[in-house]
């Protein structure tokens, strides 16, 4: 029972939320902002108030099932309603519904499940442009009655997805002068006669589509040209199921009128690969439209399978002619016989196999032909030559193997023949734009080939398998090369192999060099000399981890480096640059990176990528951590020391030569030395024990350290110090496991055991850095050493913890700054001298000479 009440509460709790969540969502749209009245999906039944200065009203997806003369207050700047998917089963729009919008330019009704009309539904639209309808269950009244009588600006309608059986729209249809778009897709219309379209009849329509009817089911021949003095641009009957014989019957009945442009796609021409039901169009298919001056002609989508002789032939004012997507195996001879003005071919997505001497005759005046995306292995040598005026040649995705016919090409623009099986490049290419992208090219040396030609601006060479370099000839020493492409190669065999290093010298005018995802380990010191005009370089996605200082021509303005493995790169590399990427590297934050990071916080260079993509990934300790974060304060010391320290380098060594004797032995035997100078002292001396006041303190000293550090504590210092282990140790120390108050709040134990002691004995190791509250016992024991100008805090670092990791805690650097601090002793026979030392410092007395000016705690940017 208590489950059930307990998830009957949750339920509620979460529907509450979830109820929330949609007030907060409809209250931001449901609302009126910037003139725009924006209320789809507010479950209104009725026209909300608005601000009567608004110029877009929308009401999509509400149940409003009615619009009447009182709906709409008057709204004089209104421009765009859109009234449109209503959740109702239908929408009723009453005579008068608009009469106070008189400014509206667009309406859209579409997407109601039901549209009904009264007669006077469109009064007052007089500015009316655009009027979307579709997707309504309008039938052909909508056209065939008086619905738009009230429109006098009308240029745009859409009526597709509707049922209209019938195109014989009203005679006021004649009057709506600027009407030239009317889109009828996706209806029923099966027949269209001579005389339905009488209300058309004078009028120059730019686009009429009646694609995806019911011609199909018509087997009747056309009655009569149903276009006659109807000037078209676009006529659309794409998806009607038109056959060769359709196609014939329709061409015949529109014999006569003028297109610009005729769109048959998704045709059902032609018998296919492997079929015979339907035979491939002929000379006399498209004979009716030899009157209609047809510039373009859409045959795209279908299964014609052959191209037969004179196909084409009537059609001779043809400029574009659209082939793409069919089964187009044969192209026989003589087929585009007649098409001398044709300028573009598009033959792509089909099933051609090769291409013959003969294939292109008769197009003098083509200037691009698509072949891609076919199954192209062969092409005869004179396949292009005649067409003189060729531009663009694209044969990408074929299976091209070898290449003969560009000798007798003519100049052209661009020839695309990636993504084929080319192996090599045999003859030089008059050609500005070439694209050999994703081939299996192996010989870096085709280059040369292709440069010999002064043409050429333009070279994709990416995706290829370079990865060797046989000069094929001398590259042109006036070649015009301004963009070159080898992006996903193998330069790097190439290089390291000692072939083509001075592949680029040649190439004074090349502005842009991609040479990304070459497995780049290095780059040749000499590699981008000649390029004097080179402005964009990439070099990402490589395995780069040094570069030579100037590699890089002095020209450069854009650098892309991201994704290699760059160490410490030395910001004079990059002086020139205008914009430069490094994000993704493998950089080590060390003082050896200092200039870079300065360089990166001072720079006028646009640093492409995020912020955040640009960061260390050793020490672990700063791993991932950007370089905007990264502060270089204590590097200057090794910056400004590192002349000098080649100049002691040298006095050192002859001074050290002279002493190297004396410094082994007393590296040997430093332990047994120190000990026998103690039994001098004392035999001398008399050496007295340096006893502290116990009136003054509780304890000599605090030893504060990390909880994970206490056994090594315990061996290496409280043994050998502490009383209480061993009477003949002379101090009383004090430590957290033994001394600190059980149950007492555990800052107030450690500000107890400072004040109590003389002095605070910190020992810093890496759990020492990690650990809040030692931190925050060093900072306690610091502040005392500033109030009282004693020196009270001795800090001992343990472990291999550098001056920089040290630098890296405010309170750390602020002491280190300050005062010396002691380093245990890495060899065994240093301790009992280091023991002895550390027992001076707990004893002595030294007071801090206040400075004339305060003391100012510096701290700086710290990385966690």
């Amino acid at each position: 029972m208590n489950k059930s009440v307990k998830g009957s509460t949750v339920l509620h709790y979460v529907t509450f939320l979830l109820g929330g969540w949609l007030i907060i969502a409809t209250a931001k749209r449901c609302r009126t902002e910037n003139r725009t009245a924006q209320f789809c999906f507010c479950n209104l039944t009725q026209i909300p108030s608005v601000p009567g200065d608004i110029l877009e009203f929308f009401l999509n997806f509400n149940l409003i099932m009615e619009v009447n003369a009182t709906s709409f207050p008057r709204l004089e700047t209104l421009v765009k309603l859109e009234l449109g998917s209503q959740y109702t089963k239908y929408l009723i729009i009453r005579n008068d519904a608009f009469v106070n919008l008189p400014n509206i330019i667009t309406l859209d009704l579409a997407s109601n499940e039901m549209l009904i009309l009264d007669p006077h539904a469109f009064a007052g639209l007089s500015n009316l442009r655009n009027l979307l309808l579709y997707y309504n269950s309008l039938n052909e009244s909508v056209l065939e009655e008086d619905y738009f009588q009230h429109f006098l600006l009308l240029e745009f309608v859409d009526l597709s997805y509707n049922h209209i059986r019938r195109l014989r729209p009203h005679s006021l249809f004649s009057s709506l002068h600027f009407l030239s778009i009317l889109i009828l897709k996706i209806n029923r219309i099966a027949t269209i006669c001579e005389g339905d379209l009488r209300s058309f009849q004078g009028k120059n329509i730019i686009i009429l589509d009646l694609s995806v009817n019911w011609f199909y089911k018509n087997d009747s021949h056309y009655c009569g040209n149903p276009f006659r003095g109807i000037v078209f641009d676009t006529l659309i009957l794409q998806g009607n199921g038109f056959n060769s014989d359709k196609m014939q019957d329709f061409c015949n009945s529109v014999k006569g009128t003028s297109f610009v442009q005729l769109k048959f796609g998704s045709h059902i021409m032609g018998p296919g690969f492997g079929y015979n039901n339907t035979r491939d169009p002929v000379k006399e298919t498209f004979a009716g439209l030899a009157e209609s001056s047809l510039k373009i002609l859409d045959l795209s989508v279908g299964g014609i399978f052959s191209l037969n002789p004179h196909l084409f032939t009537n059609l001779s004012d043809l400029v574009i002619l659209l082939l793409s997507s069919n089964k187009i195996n044969q192209i026989q001879k003589e087929a585009f016989a007649g098409l001398q003005n044709l300028t573009h071919l598009n033959l792509s997505h089909n099933i051609l196999g090769e291409i013959y001497d003969y294939t292109f005759e008769g197009l003098s005046n083509v200037k691009m032909i698509d072949l891609q995306q076919n199954h192209i292995g062969s092409i005869q040598n004179q396949a292009f030559s005649g067409l003189e005026k060729l531009e663009n040649l694209y044969l990408q995705d074929n299976a091209i193997k070898t290449v003969y016919f560009f000798q007798s090409l003519p100049f052209t623009f661009l020839i695309n023949v990636s993504e084929n099986k080319l192996e090599d490049l045999k003859d030089p290419i008059n050609a500005t734009f070439l694209d050999f992208r994703a081939n299996r090219l192996k010989d870096l040396g085709n280059l040369h080939q292709i440069l010999q030609v002064q043409s050429v601006q333009y070279v994709i060479l990416k995706q290829n398998r370079l990865s060797t370099c046989t000069a094929m000839g001398n590259i042109s020493e006036d070649n015009q090369l301004l963009y070159l492409d080898l992006a996903e190669n193998l330069l790097q065999i190439i290089w390291e192999s000692n072939l083509c290093w001075d592949i680029f010298s040649k190439l004074s005018k090349l502005q842009t060099l991609n040479l990304d995802q070459n497995h780049l380990k290095f780059l040749p010191q000499h590699a981008f000399h000649g390029l004097t005009s080179l402005q964009k370089l990439n070099l990402s996605s490589n395995l780069l981890s040094y570069l030579f200082p100037g590699v890089f021509p002095g020209n450069l303005t854009i650098l892309d480096l991201s994704k290699n493995q760059l160490l410490s790169p030395s910001p004079e590399i990059f002086t020139s640059l205008i914009q430069l990427d490094i994000t993704h590297n493998m950089f080590i934050c060390s003082c050896e990176l200092s200039s870079l990071i300065l360089w990166l916080n001072q720079t006028n260079v646009t640093l492409l990528g995020s912020q955040n993509d640009t960061y260390c990934v050793f020490p672990d300790a700063f791993f991932r951590v950007p370089l905007y974060q990264i502060t270089v304060d204590g590097c200057d010391e090794d910056t400004i020391l590192k002349p000098l320290r080649f100049s002691l380098f040298i006095l050192n060594t002859v001074a050290l030569a002279l002493f190297i004797t004396l410094v082994v032995i007393y590296t040997r035997f430093r332990g047994f030395c120190f000990i026998l100078y103690k039994r001098v002292i004392s035999i001398i001396i008399d050496d007295q024990k340096l006893d502290v006041d116990a009136s003054a303190c509780k304890y000599d000293a605090y030893v504060c350290y990390s909880g994970t550090d206490f056994e090594w504590v315990q061996n290496a210092l409280l043994k050998k110090l502490d009383s209480q282990y061993c009477s003949k140790n002379r101090f009383n120390l004090c430590f957290e496991e033994r001394d600190f108050i059980p149950g007492e709040d555990h800052i107030n134990n450690v500000c107890d055991a400072i004040r109590n002691s003389k002095k605070t004995v910190c020992i810093v190791t890496k759990q020492f850095l990690k650990d809040g509250w030692c931190i925050e016992a060093f900072n306690f024991a610091q502040s005392r050493y500033f109030t009282e100008l004693k020196n009270v805090l001795i800090m001992v670092v343990v472990g291999p913890l550098s001056q920089y990791q040290l630098m890296r805690y405010s309170p750390i650097r602020t002491f280190v700054q300050r005062r010396q601090y002691l380093r245990w002793p890495e060899d065994l026979q240093d301790v009992n001298w280091f023991l002895n030392r550390l027992s001076h410092k707990i004893v002595k007395e030294e007071k801090v000479r206040r400075k004339d000016d305060s003391l100012q705690l510096q701290t700086i940017a710290t990385v966690s």
